[in-house]
C-alpha cells in the first residue's frame, strides 16, 4: 500500500476503467520511443519515472472535460519505463497521466496522482494549462506545512493535456539551405512580435506562424539581406499566474512547458494546428533561402521553485529530473534565476533533451539551435565542466553534429560566465564584443586596443582551441536589454511597465541618450542618435564574425526605454511597421550594408586576420593612427586615443568552401567614437601590406553622409571623420 501524507493512495476521480469502452483495450505496448506514438492502428505510450510505483493513462474527449473519459493503468514496467499500448486510438486524442509513488519533498519526492501530468514528450499542446489552486502538489491554504502539506484536490479540469500528432506532412523537396557560417547573418526575431502590426499580414494570420510565412514578411527578410532567422523560444510556454494576475504575460517564451511541442498561442487554427502551422512556416522560409535557428531553453523549466506547480517533470519524477540541492533535498540547485535547472547528468533526462533536438531537426527541419544559459548545460554535478555528457552526445550525434550550434555561454550560478570557453562545434554569443563596442560608441576611453580584437574576431577567445572567426556570434542588441534605438535614447532602464518597481533589468547598459532621455524632436539630438546607429551597425557589419541583428532595429523600433520586456505582449514589443522618413532612410541603411557585407569576403573571413609584416609586405590587416602611420605599442595603450583605423587587404583571399580562390578590393575603416572631429592621413606607398598602395581612395557609398567629401582622396591626402562616425574607404588600383 503506497502512503502518502494527509491522503489516500487512490484519488477519487481517479477509478480505473479498464473496460473496453469505445472499443478502446490496453496492451503492454513498448518502452520506446518515449512519449505518445501513433501506429495507424493505435498508439503506443511510454513514460519514464525510475521512482514512480503505478502510473495511469488518462483519456479526455474534449478540452473542456473536468474528468477524463477513460482511465488506463500502464501495464508494464521495463526498468524505468512505464507503457502500453490502446488500439483504435488516432491523432488529436488527448491523453495526461496520473503518477503514484512517495510525496516525500524533504528526499526530494513530490508524487501527487491528485495531479493530472502533461507527458514530458507530448508533441502537441492538446489543452493550455487554466490556472487554479488544484494544480499544486500542497494545499496552497496551508500557511504553516507549505509545500510539506499534501493536496487531495484533483487538478484534471485545469491541467494542461498533451495531443496525439500525426507526424506526416508534404515536405516535398524541402532541404536545409546550408549556408556556410562565414556567410551567416542572423535576424533574432519574435513570432508574434513581428507579424502582428504587420499591414499586409492578413489580420486572420497575425501573431502566428503562418504571418511569419507570408510574402511580405518573407519579402522583407530576403531584402534586408539577412540569411537566417533566429526564432526566440517555440517551445510550449507557461504564463506565469502571477504575472497574469498584474495583466501580464510570458511574452519571450523562456518559460518552457513542453520540450516537444511547439507553442500553441501562434497557431493558425487551435492548439493542434500548431505542428503543421509550424512545418509550413519552416518550408516556406526554407523555400526563400532562408535558414530558421530556434532558440531553446534546457536548463529550467517553468515549474519554478519548490513552491511552484505540479504539471509535469515535478509529479513525474521530481528527483530524477531536476539537480536537488545537495544539503537539503526539498529545495533546488537555482543556477538560471528561475527557481530550478534540469539535470543533464542523468541519463534519461540527457536521452529527453537530445531526443527533443533531433524530433526539431528531423520532424520539423530547423537548421540549428541557440542554447539559452547554456553553462547550465555543461553543470553534470554542480561545477560547470565543457568535457561533460551533453558536450560529447552532440559532438557524436550524426544529425546533432551537422546543424548549426550557439551558446549563450553563461547562466547565473558560480563559474558560470564561459565567453570562449564551448567546444569547438559551436558558435558562441560574444557578450565581450557586444560590451566593447557599446562602451566604444557610448566614448568611453581607452577601449581601442579591445575593439580591435573583438572587430578582427576575437581570436583571443577562440583561435587557441582551434576555433574559427565565425565561432564569435557578434551583436549589439539582442531581445534581453535595450534595442538599438533605445540604446542611444536612454541612458536608464524605465521598466515601471514590468509593475516590479523598476528593479528588474540590467543597470549597466552602456547607452547614452544624446542629451535628451527618452524621445527628442531637437535635430541636433535626432541627428547625434542615427550617426550612433549607423557606426553600431555598421561596425557589426564590417567585423569578422557572424553578426546578429535584433529584430525590429532596422525599423527604428523603441520599447520606451523598457530593458526587460520579457512580458510586454503588446505594443511595446510588437514591431512598428509604419515608418517615418528617418526611419525608412535608417532601413535602407541597414539594407545597403548587409548587401555590401555579402559582396565581400574581406568582411567575412573563415581564417583570423594576419597581421601585416613590413619586412615581406605580406598579412592580411594593417592598424592605422590618425596621423596616418600603422598603430604602435604605445598607442594602443594610449587612453586619450578616440579614432583609429584598419586596412584591410583584399587579395589573395583563402578559397571558398568549393575550393575557388577568392578576390576582393582593399580596404580602410575609419572609426571616430569622440565627441570632436578627427583628421585622419590616409596611407600612401607602404611596403607594410603589398598590392594595397592606390592610385585613390573612395568612399563606400554604403556607409557615406551628405557631409562627407564627394570625390577621390589621393594616398597621404586628409580626411576629416566627424564625431560618433564610422567609415570605409576603398582603394583604386
Amino acid at each position: 500500500m503506497l502512503t502518502f501524507m494527509d491522503a489516500s493512495s487512490s484519488p477519487s476521480s481517479s477509478v480505473v476503467d479498464q473496460s473496453n469502452r469505445k472499443g478502446l483495450q490496453i496492451r503492454p505496448g513498448k518502452p520506446y520511443p518515449r512519449g505518445a506514438t501513433w501506429d495507424g492502428i493505435g498508439v503506443n505510450f511510454a513514460l519514464h519515472s525510475a521512482h514512480a510505483e503505478k502510473v495511469e493513462l488518462l483519456l479526455f474527449d474534449k478540452p473542456d472535460d473536468t474528468a477524463p473519459a477513460a482511465t488506463f493503468e500502464l501495464p508494464e514496467r521495463t526498468g524505468p519505463m512505464w507503457h502500453g499500448y490502446v488500439v483504435n486510438l488516432r491523432p488529436g486524442q488527448l491523453y495526461g497521466y496520473r503518477v503514484y509513488g512517495p510525496y516525500d519533498p524533504a528526499n526530494g519526492h513530490r508524487f501527487n496522482p491528485n495531479k493530472v501530468l502533461l507527458d514530458p514528450y507530448a508533441k502537441a499542446i492538446g489543452r493550455p494549462l487554466r490556472w487554479d489552486d488544484s494544480l499544486y502538489g500542497y494545499d496552497v491554504n496551508d500557511s504553516e506545512k507549505r509545500d510539506l502539506s499534501y493536496s487531495t484536490t484533483d487538478s484534471a479540469p485545469y491541467a494542461p493535456l498533451g495531443a496525439v500528432v500525426e507526424e506526416t506532412f508534404a515536405w516535398g523537396n524541402d532541404q536545409t539551405p546550408h549556408i556556410p557560417w562565414e556567410d551567416t547573418i542572423i535576424y533574432e526575431a519574435h513570432v508574434k512580435g513581428m507579424t502582428q502590426k504587420h499591414p499586409e499580414v492578413p489580420e486572420s494570420l497575425r501573431g502566428t506562424y503562418l504571418g511569419m510565412a507570408c510574402e511580405p514578411v518573407i519579402e522583407h527578410l530576403k531584402n534586408l539581406g539577412v540569411t537566417t532567422v533566429q526564432l526566440l523560444p517555440v517551445h510550449a510556454k507557461l504564463h506565469r499566474r502571477e504575472l497574469l494576475q498584474k495583466g501580464l504575460r510570458e511574452y519571450w517564451g523562456y518559460n518552457t512547458l513542453a520540450y516537444f511541442a511547439p507553442e500553441p498561442e501562434y497557431s493558425s487554427n487551435g492548439p493542434v494546428s500548431a505542428v503543421r502551422d509550424f512545418k509550413m512556416m519552416v518550408r516556406a522560409l526554407h523555400d526563400a533561402g532562408l535558414e530558421v535557428i530556434i532558440d531553446v531553453v534546457y536548463n529550467h523549466t517553468g515549474e519554478g521553485n519548490h513552491m511552484g506547480p505540479t504539471l509535469s517533470l515535478r509529479g513525474v519524477d521530481n528527483r530524477t529530473y531536476y539537480k536537488l540541492n545537495p544539503d537539503d533535498d526539498r529545495y533546488y540547485m537555482d543556477y538560471t534565476g528561475t527557481g530550478n535547472t534540469l539535470d543533464p547528468g542523468d541519463p534519461y533526462v540527457l536521452q529527453m533533451i537530445m531526443d527533443s533536438l533531433r524530433y526539431w531537426v528531423t520532424e520539423m527541419h530547423v537548421d540549428g539551435f541557440r542554447f539559452d544559459l547554456a553553462s547550465a548545460l555543461a553543470r553534470e554535478l554542480y561545477d560547470v565542466n565543457m568535457l561533460g555528457s551533453f558536450f560529447k552526445v552532440v559532438q557524436q550525434d550524426p544529425i546533432l553534429s551537422q546543424v548549426k550550434l550557439i551558446a549563450e555561454p553563461w547562466d547565473v550560478g558560480p563559474g558560470g560566465y564561459q565567453v570562449g570557453s564551448f567546444p569547438w562545434q559551436w558558435a558562441e554569443w560574444n557578450g565581450r564584443y557586444r560590451d566593447a563596442l557599446r562602451r566604444f560608441w557610448t566614448g568611453d576611453h581607452g577601449l581601442t586596443g579591445e575593439v580591435a580584437t573583438r572587430v578582427a574576431g576575437s581570436s583571443d577567445l577562440y583561435e587557441r582551441s582551434g576555433r574559427r572567426p565565425f565561432a564569435s556570434i557578434n551583436f549589439v542588441t539582442a531581445h534581453d536589454g535595450f534595442t538599438l534605438q533605445d540604446l542611444v535614447s536612454y541612458e536608464r532602464k524605465h521598466n515601471e511597465e514590468n509593475k516590479e518597481g523598476n528593479r528588474d533589468g540590467h543597470d549597466d547598459n552602456h547607452s547614452t541618450n544624446c542629451g535628451v532621455e527618452g524621445p527628442s524632436d531637437d535635430p541636433q539630438v535626432v541627428e547625434c542618435r542615427e550617426r550612433r546607429k549607423r557606426s553600431l551597425m555598421a561596425t557589426l557589419m564590417l567585423s569578422q564574425g557572424v553578426p546578429m541583428i535584433l529584430g525590429g532595429d532596422e525599423l527604428s523600433h523603441t520599447r520606451h526605454g523598457n530593458n526587460n520586456p520579457y512580458c510586454q505582449d503588446n505594443e511595446i514589443t510588437w514591431y512598428d511597421w509604419d515608418l517615418d522618413e528617418r526611419e525608412e532612410k535608417f532601413l535602407e541603411f541597414v539594407k545597403q550594408i548587409t548587401q555590401f557585407r555579402k559582396e565581400h569576403p574581406s568582411f567575412r573571413r573563415r581564417h583570423f586576420l594576419a597581421p601585416a609584416n613590413g619586412d615581406q609586405g605580406t598579412g592580411d590587416v594593417l592598424w592605422w593612427h590618425p596621423d596616418g602611420h600603422e598603430m604602435t605599442d604605445d598607442d594602443w595603450h594610449d587612453d586619450s586615443l578616440r579614432a583609429f583605423g584598419y586596412l584591410l587587404r583584399g587579395m589573395d583571399l583563402e578559397p571558398d568552401p568549393q575550393g575557388r580562390p577568392r578576390r576582393d578590393d582593399s580596404f580602410l575603416v575609419l572609426m571616430n567614437q569622440g565627441d570632436a572631429p578627427v583628421e585622419f592621413t590616409l596611407p600612401e606607398e607602404t611596403n607594410e601590406l603589398e598590392d594595397v598602395s592606390c592610385k585613390n581612395w573612395h568612399l563606400v557609398p554604403e556607409l557615406a553622409l551628405s557631409e562627407d567629401p564627394g570625390g577621390p582622396i589621393e594616398p597621404g591626402g586628409l580626411l576629416t571623420l566627424r564625431p560618433h562616425r564610422l567609415l570605409a574607404l576603398k582603394a583604386e588600383r
